[in-house]
Order: structure tokens, then C-alpha cells, then sequence
């Protein structure tokens, strides 16, 4: 790992309860190919176009955790990082749990109940999150984005020049974080209710995944035993749709901007 990712969106990674019927599902949605990785036989890394995308473990049931999908950030040590959590008034549900062949992570929630992960160790070279290309996006939907970016730049070292963190910028009532110029990941203020039934008003962070064809991919989720859920546009907005995988696991559908980027140069084992 090395120091310029310190507090960017290193890696999306799916809590399942069964690989192989989360690898079906999500390769018919998404046309996702997998590969195992070196964490063991109850792990597969998904690929679009041979770049590397997210993970999948079937580890729900071992943590008695519902099925999710979760976007960790690097840090330059997990212990460090679940103090800060703690000190800034987070939780920490999970971990550091060490992982082979030299990872740690843990899991936590923000102060609004809004969940994220933490990785210590190698990241990939080639994987990538942000806007425009990418095949994954990652947004915050919290009470207050600026509480929130204080909250997160403790936690994660935004903007320290001696963790060569990420570059913060304030538009209006959302905050950007880019790394390397590119923007990564937003923070969104909005009316949030944390027990409310609908998965759009509950703070989270919300992992979008983009697709060539929104209707075809709709139609995909509902074959393949997901669901629609109300979302939070406009009506007739059309530009994404948040869905439910078979085991409960929420997700968005983002309408691609353009054709797919080249190939990747390869993969290395996570």
C-alpha cells in the first residue's frame, strides 16, 4: 500500500451469506466474472472487463451481520484508526480482524449509524472508484455533510499532508473528496430518519454500480429473484435505481455515462 490512497475508498466488498448464489446473481446483473482470492474459499473477487471491482465473502452468518455491501478506506493502521473512531464518537462493531496474507480491517459506524469499513495493507494498483468511467461510485446520505466531513477527516486524515490524505471541497451543502484530482466520493446532507422502513432516508453509504443498459439490468435483478425499491428522484427520473439483492443486500444502478473503459492491465490477488 502506499501512502498517496491514506483515506480514499480502497475497496467495495459484499457481506453474503452464500457465494455462489451471490456470484449468479450478481453476474447476471452486472455481467460480472469472478476469480477466488488468496483470503480463502469463502471469497471471490468480481471483475467487469478484467479490472477488478468489488469482493464478496461469505461471512454474513459468521458475524451474525444482515447482508450488505460495505465501502472500506485505506489507513496506514487499522489500530490507529479504530482509536480515532472511537475518540470522535464512533462505533466499532468488528475488528481489527487480521486477514491473509498480511490485511487487517474493521468495521464501524459513523455518529448518524452510517456503516463503512477500514483496511490496513496492500491495495489494488488497478481497482478504482470515482465519476465518469469507473465502475463503481461511492455517496454518503447523512443529517449534515459538513459534521459528517469532520467526523470522517478525524477518522481517515483528509486533507493531513503528513498521511498524504485526500483534497476536501465544500459546494454548497455537499462535500467532495477527490484523490489525485479525481472526486471519489460525496457527502450528501438530507432529511435522514434512522429507523424509517425506507432504505433511502436511513444514513449510509450508498455503493452504486454502473451499467451499459438501467432497464436491462431492472429486469435482470427481478429474474434473478431481487427487488425494486422506492428511491428518493424525482418522478421519472431515470438516471439510477436502488434495488435489493436476493439475501436483502442494497445496492444502486447507475445508467453508464459512456461505453466501457479499455481493459485493465491485470489483477493482483487481494
Amino acid at each position: 500500500m502506499t501512502r498517496d490512497v491514506v483515506g480514499a475508498p480502497c475497496w467495495l466488498s459484499l457481506m453474503a451469506r452464500d457465494l455462489p448464489a451471490a456470484q449468479d446473481f450478481y453476474g447476471a446483473v452486472l455481467g460480472w466474472s469472478f476469480r477466488p482470492a488468496s483470503l480463502g474459499r469463502g471469497f471471490a473477487v468480481a471483475e467487469l472487463n478484467g479490472v477488478p471491482v468489488a469482493g464478496i465473502g461469505a461471512v454474513a452468518s459468521d458475524f451474525a451481520v444482515p447482508v450488505a455491501w460495505t465501502t472500506y478506506f485505506a489507513v496506514d493502521d487499522a489500530d490507529s484508526a479504530v482509536a480515532r473512531i472511537r475518540a470522535v464518537g464512533g462505533t466499532v462493531g468488528i475488528g481489527p480482524v487480521t486477514f491473509p496474507p498480511g490485511g487487517r480491517a474493521a468495521l464501524a459506524t459513523d455518529l448518524e449509524g452510517a456503516s463503512f469499513g477500514v483496511w490496513e495493507g496492500r491495495v489494488l494498483s488497478d481497482w478504482r472508484v470515482g465519476e465518469g468511467h469507473a465502475p463503481a461510485w461511492v455517496e454518503l446520505h447523512t443529517k449534515n455533510a459538513f459534521d459528517a466531513a469532520l467526523f470522517y477527516g478525524r477518522v481517515l486524515e483528509w486533507a493531513d499532508d503528513d498521511a498524504g490524505g485526500c483534497e476536501v471541497s465544500y459546494e454548497q451543502d455537499q462535500v467532495v473528496l477527490r484523490h489525485d484530482g479525481q472526486a471519489v466520493a460525496r457527502l450528501n446532507s438530507g432529511p435522514v430518519e434512522n429507523s424509517s422502513p425506507r432504505p433511502q432516508l436511513r444514513p449510509r453509504w450508498r455503493v452504486h454500480f454502473m451499467v451499459a443498459d438501467l432497464d436491462a439490468a431492472q429486469a435482470a435483478v427481478l429474474a434473478h429473484g431481487g427487488r425494486v425499491v422506492a428511491d428518493d428522484l424525482p418522478s421519472g427520473a431515470t438516471e439510477h435505481l436502488t434495488v435489493r439483492d436476493p439475501d436483502g443486500g442494497l445496492f444502486t444502478l447507475d445508467q453508464r455515462p459512456g461505453p466501457l473503459p479499455p481493459p485493465g492491465r491485470g489483477t493482483q490477488h487481494v
